[in-house]
């Protein structure tokens, strides 16, 4: 018979890994997926939000504010089949097969860990939802970026510093109630091969516009990215219940 190579190698553990608490290291196999679809021509946004309350959507409708004419629909679950199983058949029934789509505007990400997390399931499954689906917060700026391979080779004491500039800045406007971010990794689920998706939220819009002005002169903006953007601009016509 012959050799295995496979024999004796341990599997990656794909769990989530926040901080210790009670003693013990938090794991978990549970994230969220949140995907955000852009169209065109909607002329009646009405029969779009009372399709996606009927079929209990948990997610989010966005009037887009660069086209007068343009929706953004943010979806937000924990089982990505959803996207295939579910999603799709209600989009492709009216009133939502007449819309155009803007697929180089689609966004997919899910949450994750940084391994410090005091709470891990407030970090990566409720405090997002409940980000998206505020309804004091109905602005949002959502878009994808990809970090420079460089970013990767400098060593974790150095990335960890460069994260935590960006990180100071994000947590200021937060603590003013000015914007509040989301973070998904879209690595492999992004079709132009970016890391990830952010969203920016809050109750008026020049915050949202003046926080991406105060990050370019971090480290992270200035000297690791390669790529940032499209940007969707949006104001939420409507946000399904929060329910945890």
């Amino acid at each position: 018979m012959g050799h295995d190579p496979r024999k004796g190698i341990e599997p990656p553990d794909l769990s989530e890994k926040g901080g210790m608490r009670n003693g013990q290291p938090q794991r978990s196999d549970e994230r969220l997926f949140m995907q955000l679809l852009v169209y065109g021509e909607c002329r009646d946004t009405g029969k779009l939000t009372d399709a996606l309350a009927s079929a209990g959507i948990e997610g989010a409708v966005y009037a887009d504010a660069n086209d007068p004419q343009g929706i953004g629909l943010l979806t937000v679950t924990k089982d990505p089949n959803f996207f295939v199983s579910t999603l799709r058949p209600l989009l492709a029934a009216p009133p939502f097969a007449s819309l155009v789509p803007k697929p180089e505007l689609t966004m997919l990400g899910r949450t994750y860990a940084l391994g410090y997390e005091p709470d891990l399931p407030e970090a990566i499954l409720h405090r997002p939802r409940r980000t998206v689906l505020n309804r004091d917060w109905p602005w949002a700026v959502w878009y994808p970026l990809r970090r420079s391979g460089r970013f990767a080779q400098l060593p974790p004491e150095e990335q960890r510093v460069i994260l935590a500039e960006h990180g100071a800045i994000g947590m200021s406007y937060g603590a003013g109630d000015y914007a509040h971010d989301i973070r998904l990794a879209c690595y492999g689920l992004d079709k132009y091969d970016n890391d990830f998706v952010i969203g920016l939220l809050g109750k008026d819009l020049f915050p949202l516009s003046h926080i991406v002005q105060a990050m370019r002169k971090t480290q992270q903006t200035s000297l690791y990215l390669d790529r940032l953007g499209p940007f969707f601009v949006g104001r939420a016509l409507w946000q399904s219940a929060v329910t945890l």
